[in-house]
């Protein structure tokens, strides 16, 4: 069980760095594990600032992902038009938004039971 625990952190240090690398933003990670009957054990959300920059967050998470660990994800959905693109990479899920779309669904309120953890990027601290 530690393996997996190992890898799923491991998993979502990737998915970190992918965002950073293209410069995602505010990037949240919610913890639901102590949450009953739900799909998947963490979510990541982040937003882009453009159709352009959403797609280029996807893209660089699954090649560093893939790069580092050989892994893809199980499933992705909303390439199409880009505003919410959802990774799923089985124990962890990848919400990727446009700000607006982001603020509509309101997903980390949808979550209010999740422990939420806010992600510092290096764009913050450099602004």
């Amino acid at each position: 069980m530690q393996k997996g625990k190992a890898s799923t952190d491991e998993l979502i240090a990737l998915v970190l760095q992918g965002i950073e690398e293209v410069k995602g933003q505010h990037i949240s990670l919610l913890d639901l594990r102590a949450i009953e009957n739900t799909v998947c054990d963490y979510f990541i959300i982040c937003n882009g600032t453009s159709n352009t920059h959403v797609n280029a967050i996807v893209g660089s998470i699954q090649k560093t992902v893939s790069k580092a660990i050989k892994d893809k994800p199980w499933h992705v959905e909303g390439q199409e038009n880009a505003e919410w693109i959802l990774m799923d990479y089985v124990n962890v899920v990848v919400h990727v938004f446009q700000k607006h779309i982001r603020d509509y669904y309101d997903i980390e309120g949808l979550w209010g039971d999740a422990k939420v953890t806010e992600v510092e990027s290096s764009i913050n601290q450099t602004q």
